[in-house]
């Protein structure tokens, strides 16, 4: 349990927090929820011991141990990746120090009445229920199994730390924490260096995990996944709710009307006492009657409604100018990295207005495929863009690869051409760059605020193909919202490289997967693609079968009964085939109505018209989410006929 206590600090006259406090129970399973800058990542490191706070303390039981994932982190090189996981249990191995020389003690010691030999006896107990714990003498295999977890291959297990990007060998920092299992994990952004498939994985540890877990984290679905508590902080304040964090959402929105409807009524029975008073105040009659009206004005607690920080960034993409139908096209793509093939024999079409997700694990290929289409790295094959197309590109590592001693300002400035020139301010206003933030330094800036500054470079000039590499790390929730409803807007081609399911969610129509070197193209969105690879793997394992049974051939059916099956499959497929027709006109009709909502939508003369037409928004939205369920049925459906055939 961590109890913390009256907490302050502050920066430069600026309260991150004001006097809060809170419990951590055994088991509980916490998200931090704020804005960037609010406060989150601190107050880990303070739970954490890596930062004091101003005033307040951190209490916990005696040898309460707690594993910490920072975002930045240093890392061991120079040994394997197994032999660095391995370090994690230091403590394991200097419990077998202690439990041989308190059995050696226990042995040539008489005293068997005194206190000292019953704590020598305690502290075995203590030793050996912490061994049990942590996996006792079975830690080889456990290594792997986190690191196999993690995305690691067998293979890999044997390479040396410094052939790892700085990615996987957080991963490695991420598995000496679960290894080690600590009574509480303290975890910052754990998803910004893990693909899909490790997501899920981590998710399933930390549903079962026997300690406390408190998670800051953008990814919306992890936490909803995971958390069965949110902390907010806000404005130096902190709300706890009892929920996950879409739950969250609700009640602090239901709280925060109660709390106006009930401050409404107060005020008005505030007005109506205020009103007695000078009514009654000048009768002598009456004098005790208003002194009374007074005294219960004094002893009224004034009903506080929480302040909300609603700054947010906003902006739209300018209108994309068209470009030929063919957008990318890639043939016949070979890549190799030392004696891997990333790559092997891979042909790709990315067609005008497509919205296509890369997904796969970390190392298959992404984002090198992605640094082709930009002409950045070479290949045998053939890989292309179309004609006209004009691609705004976010790199991985764009958000570090600006001048570190430039202003926010000059760092935009310099990169604007002719009118847009005029519109720099502007511009970095909807980013949240105002007043004097545009003078900071790029060096001094975080991580949520250097990726949005990478992100308004995209504005300066129209593109009709964006490129987005992992997007959305290092940006909160309500940032990452209003970014993927502007690349929703967005009418032109869009490539995206992200992890994060509940942003890709709706956003794509095509997922591309990049695995063994080949690339397969899913029709639908994230969720629709986890589905089919699910089944996939399912009917694959069906299709094995076990080598120590041997099956015995099924008699064949009657004539007559082959006849009948035939014939009532043949009518079954039928009216399946019937369905899916119509299903598709019900589609077409409604992707024609989305797009011409959506040229509406991206028209300045004719957005703020429509959005202030809530009626005719209401029927778009309800449309999008008809889609949807009419795409899920499609592909129930072909699923059907498959099956049937």
């Amino acid at each position: 349990m961590i109890s913390v206590s009256n907490l302050t600090v502050a920066f430069g006259g600026f309260t991150l927090y004001d006097n809060i406090s809170f419990m951590v129970g055994a088991r509980d399973r916490i998200g931090l929820a704020g804005k960037n800058g609010a406060g989150k990542s601190t107050l880990l490191k303070i739970i954490a011991g890596y930062q004091r706070p101003d005033t307040g303390d951190i209490s916990m039981p005696s040898g309460y141990t707690i594993g910490y994932l920072a975002q930045d982190m240093a890392h061991n090189l120079g040994k394997t990746v197994f032999d660095e996981a391995s370090t994690a249990f230091q403590e394991l191995k200097e419990l077998e120090r202690k439990i041989e020389y308190i059995t050696e003690q226990l042995t040539v010691r008489t005293d068997y009445e005194t206190d000292s030999y019953m704590d020598l006896i305690n502290q075995l107990n203590d030793a050996n229920e912490r061994i049990v714990v942590l996996g006792g003498h079975a830690i080889e295999g456990e290594v792997e199994q986190v690191l196999r977890g993690l995305g690691f291959s067998h293979h890999d297990m044997h390479r040396l730390m410094d052939e790892f990007s700085g990615g996987w060998r957080m991963r490695v920092e991420l598995a000496k924490i679960l290894l080690r299992r600590p009574n509480a994990l303290l975890l910052d952004e754990p998803t910004n260096h893990l693909d899909i498939e490790s997501i899920q994985w981590l998710e399933e540890f930390l549903k079962t995990y026997e300690g406390a877990v408190i998670l800051v984290s953008h990814d919306k679905a992890f936490l909803d996944n995971i958390t069965t508590r949110t902390i907010e902080i806000s404005l130096g304040k902190l709300h706890d709710y009892k929920a996950n964090y879409s739950k969250y959402l609700v009640l602090r929105k239901e709280r925060r009307e109660t709390q106006l409807a009930a401050a409404k009524n107060q005020q008005r029975e505030i007005e109506k006492t205020e009103r007695l008073i000078d009514q009654f105040r000048a009768k002598s009659s009456k004098a005790s009657f208003a002194q009374s009206l007074i005294k219960k004005l004094d002893r009224m607690e004034i009903i506080e409604i929480d302040d909300e920080d609603n700054s947010s960034i906003r902006f739209r993409f300018p209108p994309a100018p068209r470009s030929g139908k063919v957008v990318v096209e890639a043939n016949q793509c070979v890549k190799y990295y030392d004696d891997k093939c990333i790559l092997n024999k891979v042909d790709v079409m990315i067609e005008r207005e497509d919205k296509v997700a890369f997904v796969g694990r970390n190392g298959e290929g992404k984002s090198t495929m992605i640094r082709m289409i930009m002409g950045e790295a070479t290949t045998s094959g053939e890989v292309k863009q179309g004609f006209s197309v004009d691609a705004g590109y976010f790199a991985q590592d764009d958000a570090d690869t600006m001048n570190p001693d430039k202003t926010v300002f000059e760092t935009i400035d310099e990169l604007a051409l002719g009118d847009v020139r005029k519109q720099v301010r502007g511009i970095l206003g909807s980013f949240l760059f105002s007043g004097d933030t545009v003078d900071k330094k790029v060096k001094v800036l975080s991580g949520g605020e250097r990726t949005r500054l990478a992100l308004c470079r995209l504005l300066l000039k129209p593109h009709n193909l964006l490129i987005l590499d992992e997007p959305t790390n290092h940006l909160d929730l309500r940032s990452k919202e209003v970014l993927k409803q502007a690349l929703m807007n967005f009418d032109g081609t869009l490539i995206v490289v992200s992890h994060d399911r509940d942003f890709l969610q709706g956003l794509t129509n095509k997922v591309f997967e990049f695995k063994g070197g080949q690339v397969k193209e899913h029709l639908g969105d994230v969720y629709e693609f986890i589905r089919s690879r699910k089944i996939d793997e399912l009917s694959d394992l069906e299709k094995k079968t076990s080598p120590f049974t041997a099956s015995k051939p099924e008699p064949k059916p009657a004539k007559n009964t082959i006849d009948e099956g035939a014939k009532e499959r043949e009518k079954e497929v039928r009216q399946l085939k019937s369905r899916l027709a119509k299903k598709e006109e019900e589609i077409a009709q409604l992707e024609a109505f989305i797009k011409k909502f959506d040229e509406q939508l991206a028209d300045p003369g004719k957005y703020q018209e429509i959005m202030n037409n809530k009626t005719a928004y209401a029927e778009y939205d309800q449309k999008r989410k008809l889609l949807e369920q009419c795409m899920e049925e499609w592909t129930a459906l072909n699923e059907q006929i498959d099956a049937s055939n």
